[in-house]
């Protein structure tokens, strides 16, 4: 049984989430942080909802006009900040809200991401699964809507899918709190290191590509020692994404990683 306040899990939405409780803000004291990513239209905000109820904080990303939605919940004794990142078909940053999401997981570094996935259309959206699983071993796939999966005769091996992948994959239906017991536990699992993830990596058969990445990676750690994932933002370098070609060229790269902590660092009322 939920630890609720109210004698109905029902009427909270925590279904029967086992030690699960909703915490509201001001949350300053937190011992994870997770990121909750997701294309539009798969149900991640009912994932959220599930998590945090109604006691959330919203407002604006540092610098952005992109909305940004926090909650919090305890689970298993220990206290999770949940990060509503913006809806994204990619992290490869042609809007806002793929660059928001991008530089969160990559400088924010949560603990956890949750990548929250439509089973009826899973191979669109395995397309930014598999640019997450780039940036982080720390992720796990919460495999949503598989109710409508069901009825339009849509079977997944999600135990298959999990060993392809290499990290956790759950099956939910968000909006009935199915699922929601082994996310939570999955989760936790992942942020205390008891699941190690092996994330698959995609490669990139083309001459000369590793070593180019290797010599940009090194000249990156030496100019941004602080900064993470310095072979992805190489990678990035060679395709000619602008928005990481001007943070290198000004030097804010370095700023990024404190920006998006020091952004997770307050918790306003």
């Amino acid at each position: 049984m939920a630890n609720c306040t109210t004698t109905s899990c029902t009427a909270c939405g925590t279904g029967s989430s086992t030690g699960l409780r909703r915490l509201g803000f001001k949350l300053d004291r937190w011992d994870y942080i997770v990121g909750l990513a997701g294309n539009p239209n798969t149900g991640k905000s009912t994932v959220f909802n599930q998590l945090t109820g109604l006691r959330q904080h919203t407002g604006n990303w540092p610098g952005k006009t992109i909305a940004r939605a926090e909650g919090g919940f305890s689970y298993d004794g220990k206290r999770f900040k949940l990060v509503d990142l913006p809806g994204t078909y990619s992290l490869l940053s042609t809007s806002q809200d793929e660059e928001v999401a991008r530089d969160f997981i990559l400088f924010g570094r949560p603990h956890v991401t949750i990548i929250v996935v439509d089973s009826t259309c899973l191979e669109r959206n395995l397309n930014l699964v598999l640019q997450v699983l780039q940036t982080t071993d720390r992720a796990l796939v919460c495999l949503n809507l598989m109710d409508e999966a069901k009825a339009h005769g849509i079977e997944i091996d999600s135990r298959g899918l999990a060993r392809d992948l290499g990290v956790p994959v759950v099956p939910t239906v968000a909006r009935r709190g199915q699922g929601m017991d082994r996310l939570l536990r999955e989760v936790a699992d992942i942020a205390s290191e008891k699941t190690v993830c092996r994330p698959r990596r995609l490669k990139f058969d083309l001459p000369g590509l590793d070593e180019a990445i290797e010599k940009l990676s090194a000249l990156l750690n030496r100019a941004f020692p602080k900064v993470p994932h310095a072979p992805w933002i190489s990678l990035r370098l060679l395709e000619g994404d602008k928005r990481i070609i001007k943070a290198v060229s000004n030097g804010e790269l370095s700023e990024l990683a404190s920006e998006y902590k020091d952004s997770l660092a307050v918790s306003t009322a």
